[in-house]
């Protein structure tokens, strides 16, 4: 079940030499409810790619997105993209859906 996803976040930083996750402001995996370490699926609005990585903390309020290692080929800075988390559970979950603007800023916070 989808359990938090962070809607059309604009890629900030891709950082090839790295060994290979997402980093993101911690505000807004706070606000998703996606974990620190937490396997994520990454779809890219932009160009169409999708994959798999894991969440590493950014500095709170900074608007980080940090596309990093193997996962930097598959993004560039300006990318829109959706960050989401899931949880294997037999009860129904209320997803937390954060849209954010341009700068990574929450513009609304719903669940579905």
């Amino acid at each position: 079940m989808l359990r938090g996803k962070i809607h059309r976040a604009t890629v900030t930083e891709t950082r090839l030499d790295y060994e290979g996750s997402i980093t993101v402001d911690m505000d807004l995996l706070d606000r998703a409810g996606i974990w620190l370490g937490e396997k994520v699926y990454v779809a890219n609005v932009t160009n169409g790619s999708r994959f798999e990585t894991y969440t590493m903390p950014g500095d709170r309020g900074s608007g980080v997105i940090a596309l990093n290692g193997a996962a930097a080929h598959l993004c560039g800075i300006g990318d829109k993209i959706i960050i989401m988390g899931y949880e294997l559970t037999d009860e129904p979950i209320k997803a937390a859906v954060v849209l954010v603007d341009d700068g990574n800023r929450v513009k609304q916070v719903f669940s579905y």
